[in-house]
């Protein structure tokens, strides 16, 4: 980080953790657009899961990041925690959510304002199967993913399938419900068939799991009739 970046950073930091701690402490959020009161958690990532999501992107020192859902801007805010922290060259945190609008009453970009960062982030309403293929079509590369839209099995293989060809060589995926059939059955096809592994594996109750998948470093060699059981 340059030196003349420090002071910036550090107050953007303090702003954001401010919201963060606010959020966290009360539980709920009142949306701006129609005035309803949103009970925050347990929808939406836990400190000890945001905590990690933020420790991941400082250690690959990621400074492009991509996330499939947004909801109450949770986990968002603390993967631009970690992003202000690593303060890398060009940053950005890109997000899709199709339901930011409706089923979350605009509360995740809200969130995102009042922390200061929605400069940092850049925001796509759309479905990840659209997003995804759009953005690998205009050569956009990220260091770090996280998912938490979709869960079905389907949606989940379809967005770690495009998260590994837009991820750097070796990137983490940060994946989100990984107690749901769905979700570990869809991480398994990638551990199993392109050599991904998993880094890390974690939970916070019943209602989230998760676990730090790394894409292969290598380039993919398989036969065209290979596939491993998963």
């Amino acid at each position: 980080m340059a030196p003349e970046s420090q002071p910036h950073h550090e107050i953007a930091l303090t702003r954001l953790r401010a919201v963060l701690d606010r959020v966290i402490h009360d539980g709920t959020a009142t949306a701006r657009t129609d005035g309803s009161v949103h009970h925050v958690f347990p929808v939406a990532v836990g400190p000890a899961e945001g905590g990690a999501i933020r420790s991941w992107v400082i250690r690959e020192h990621a400074a492009r990041t991509v996330e499939v859902g947004l909801g109450y801007g949770i986990s968002a805010l603390f993967a631009c925690e970690g992003l202000l922290t690593a303060g890398g060259p060009g940053m950005r945190h890109v997000v899709t959510d199709p339901h930011q609008d409706t089923r979350f009453a605009a509360l995740g970009l809200q969130t995102l304002g009042e922390a200061g960062v929605a400069g940092l982030v850049e925001f796509h309403s759309e479905e990840s199967q659209i997003v995804l293929p759009r953005l690998l079509a205009q050569g956009r590369r990220f260091d770090m993913a996280i998912v938490d839209g979709n869960h079905r099995f389907d949606a989940v293989f379809v967005d770690l399938y495009y998260l590994g060809r837009l991820l750097r060589a070796g990137g983490i995926v940060f994946l989100d419900d990984y107690q749901l059939p769905g979700v570990a059955r869809a991480a398994s096809f990638f551990t199993a068939n392109l050599g991904w592994g998993v880094e890390e594996t974690g939970s916070t109750g019943d209602r989230h799991h998760w676990a730090v998948l790394r894409t292969s470093t290598g380039p993919d060699t398989r036969p065209f009739d290979y596939l491993a059981n998963f």
